[in-house]
């Protein structure tokens, strides 16, 4: 009897499906037959994969995480996620083109990605899913779940979590909702930015070009514009596309944005695995004149002081969080919504940015699992335009950015990376261009 009641309530707090986070609602309208908002995080690790042992990991793993073993469902008015038991998702040899278009029905549909070669493991998730911090998540213990079954003694610590225990509401959650409670909703300043002028690639092509350089090298050399890594290298990417608009023809010069999100739970307490992140647009306006590196540096440096904070950051997803809770829009159909975002995002949104750059900083990971890493990598993924995606990632002393582009000129990553050269950064390219 005792038994008995114990069952029944457990059963029944098992979620069996998912709504969308605040983030995740735009995603999968934006998908197309040649893009799907996917990201991708690698750890290289000192010996070849097993593959045979990493699919078993992935196996005793992924029921840990419940919003990636997932499927996506289209109801009447909003889309959601429902648990996927159907067999996967299977780990594959890696492909020269990462991140690429992900269809809701293909792989068992599943909308993770597990690849390996040699001694490297990447992780390819849907947006929609969560955001690089959630992803981390999951490589960090299939990795870890991996090195036990060699035989390794792996702590559950940082982004790695044990695999025998439940998850918790608070992982599974829609912080935002949570934290969107700003007695006001601020308006948002949209504007036409420059655009890099460039060769489309043919379809299902991604330019990745890698540069690895030493995170205390870096961290030097930002110390001395005053300045922190990622103000540094946002400075520098700034400093890039304006080179970039100077050697093209304008009637005009345009402002020069670049898209950074930020993770929120560095300014709110929440261990969401799901996204959790909103924008910030550092930027600079060629319209009023040159600016110099060390303007942009200034620029750059005193936009994050007044804009990455609690305050202003709980007003912006207040202001996402409208439209959700419209009373009106909630019983909009979904075929209707679609086409309203699509098109607002394709000639609004996108627009607002020139570039995107995402730093995940200083990777952590528990002490005893540091021996068998080498590095990590983080990947943007395919650009929705014509555009360059930058990714940046440290782990010890290694520091990796990854510029992903569907543009065959390389003209911003040439200059974004002279720049560090020119400031005493020594820089290892690479690339998956032939």
């Amino acid at each position: 009897m005792t038994q008995k009641k114990k069952s029944i309530p457990e059963k029944s707090t098992r979620k069996d499906w998912y709504k969308l986070d605040l983030s995740a609602i735009v995603y999968p309208t934006l998908q197309r037959r040649d893009f799907s908002s996917v990201y991708r995080i690698s750890v290289t690790l000192k010996e070849k994969i097993n593959p045979d042992i990493l699919q078993k990991a992935v196996d005793m793993t992924l029921k840990r995480f419940p919003t990636y073993k997932v499927a996506m469902r289209n109801g009447l008015f909003w889309r959601y996620l429902e648990p996927n038991n159907r067999p996967g998702p299977f780990v594959t040899p890696d492909i020269k083109n990462p991140c690429m278009p992900m269809p809701f029905k293909a792989n068992n549909h599943y909308l993770i990605r597990i690849y390996y070669y040699e001694k490297r493991i990447s992780f390819e998730a849907h947006h929609c899913l969560g955001d690089g911090t959630g992803g981390m998540c999951v490589l960090q213990t299939i990795t870890a779940t991996y090195l036990r079954l060699l035989g390794a003694a792996i702590s559950n610590e940082y982004f790695v979590l044990d695999i025998d225990s439940e998850p918790s509401a608070e992982e599974l959650e829609d912080a935002y909702m949570r934290y969107a409670n700003a007695k006001v909703h601020p308006p948002r300043r949209c504007e036409k930015s420059y655009r890099i002028r460039g060769t489309k690639e043919p379809f299902y092509t991604l330019n990745i070009i890698n540069g690895t350089l030493s995170a205390s090298k870096t961290k030097e050399v930002a110390g001395k514009y005053g300045v922190t890594v990622t103000e540094y290298l946002n400075a520098v990417l700034l400093y890039a596309l304006m080179q970039k608009q100077e050697q093209e023809w304008h009637l005009k010069p345009l402002p020069i944005k670049i898209a950074m999100p930020v993770n929120l739970r560095n300014f709110f307490p929440s261990i969401t695995l799901r996204n959790f992140i909103t924008m910030v647009y550092p930027c600079i306006d060629p319209r009023l004149g040159t600016y110099t590196f060390e303007e942009i540096i200034t620029q750059v440096h005193n936009y994050m002081r007044y804009y990455i904070n609690e305050k202003f950051l709980r007003g912006d997803i207040t202001t996402n969080a409208a439209t959700q809770r419209n009373s009106f829009i909630r019983v909009v159909p979904l075929f209707i919504k679609d086409f309203v975002v699509r098109k607002f995002y394709a000639a609004v949104q996108d627009r607002n940015s020139s570039a995107g750059l995402t730093n995940m900083g200083l990777c952590k990971v528990p002490e005893d699992m540091k021996p068998y890493i080498e590095r990590f990598d983080i990947y943007m993924g395919q650009p929705f335009s014509k555009r360059t995606n930058c990714a940046i990632i440290t782990f010890e002393d290694i520091l990796t950015i990854n510029f992903a582009s569907s543009i065959i000129e390389a003209d911003v990553e040439r200059l974004f990376f002279r720049k560090l050269v020119q400031d005493g950064i020594p820089v290892k390219i690479a690339s998956n261009r032939d």
